[in-house]
């Protein structure tokens, strides 16, 4: 409880409550595993109509071979009034799961000679995750049409993951250099985030005008005005905590000072955070809402509802 306090004293200072949007969500739900939530999807259509969460990020597909068809988004969408059904796209690596994917480009765990120019290496951290030159034609020619996709079978945006891949080519050596130039746009390598944000929420908009578009991670964004036009919200994992572990101060400080902006935008902050001890998961609750933030705790795996508030 102490340290409940304490947190809310030296962060609530720097981010003032957040300014809510036009129908702003007072919770969430975020399962990318809907088939470990449910043995069947009609069982997981059921499930998440009757959650009572006002917006519901799924991934886009209920299985890596069934995709969620209109009628079950609808039916999702209908247990709940004004609630939005949110379709997950990672945007900032390839994944050798999705359809897309072809095994030829890897050989041996290396990259073959006939991978496109776009893909990148392995993220060591999360196996089968491909770092990729977000801003490559290819690349984002791939994207776009899975966004067409996701919205014609009923999603009201898109919610997307890995827009802090510019930090890949920040990294040089165990530090990052801030707005690094990339030498085949001639523009930093946050600049062609932006524009790539940009363009998925042209296109989403092209398809649905009312349209969400959401980037998770990626605060240092907000220093471009551009962006936060754009943007419905943004999805902010491990903010107060790392598992059970409290954050560094300055990793929140820094993480807050950009949140900042988002709330003289009028745009609301989703916190995801991953605590399994009761004291950690009520320390996070308590600073979310000293904030101003809509808060979720769940498992990292994201196969479950979690718990949400606001």
């Amino acid at each position: 409880m102490r340290i409940a306090k304490l947190f809310a004293l030296l962060f609530a200072s720097l981010l003032p409550m957040a300014g809510l949007a036009e129908s702003p969500p007072r919770s969430f739900a975020y399962v990318l595993q809907a088939d470990a939530l449910a043995k069947t999807k009609s069982e997981a259509v059921k499930l998440l109509s009757g959650c009572q969460r006002d917006w519901i990020v799924l991934d886009a597909d209920f299985s890596g071979d069934t995709p969620w068809e209109l009628a079950d988004i609808r039916a999702i969408r209908g247990g709940q009034a004004d609630r939005k059904v949110i379709a997950y796209t990672s945007i900032g690596e390839a994944e050798d799961y999705r359809k897309y994917w072809r095994n030829e480009w890897i050989n041996n765990g290396k990259l073959s000679t006939s991978a496109p120019a776009w893909l990148g290496q392995e993220n060591p951290d999360w196996k089968g995750n491909f770092r990729v030159k977000y801003w490559h034609a290819e690349w984002q020619k791939i994207i776009l049409t899975s966004i067409d996709d996701a919205l014609s079978r009923g999603f009201d945006g898109v919610y997307l993951d890995i827009v802090d891949g510019f930090e890949t080519f920040e990294k040089e050596g165990a530090d990052f250099i801030d707005d690094r130039i990339n030498p085949e746009t001639k523009q930093s390598y946050r600049r062609d985030m932006v524009d790539w944000v940009k363009t998925i929420a042209a296109r989403a908009r092209a398809k649905n005008p009312t349209a969400l578009v959401i980037p998770q991670n990626g605060s240092q964004l907000s220093a471009h005005s551009d962006l936060l036009e754009v943007i419905s919200a943004i999805g902010i994992e491990d903010l107060f905590t790392n598992g059970n572990k409290l954050q560094p101060k300055a990793h929140t400080n820094e993480v807050l000072s950009h949140l900042k902006k988002l709330a003289t935008a009028n745009k609301p902050v989703l916190l995801i955070e991953y605590p399994k001890s009761a004291e950690r998961q009520t320390m996070a609750k308590k600073l979310a809402v000293a904030n101003g933030f809509v808060w979720l705790l769940t498992d990292r795996a994201l196969k479950t509802l979690g718990e949400s508030g606001n």
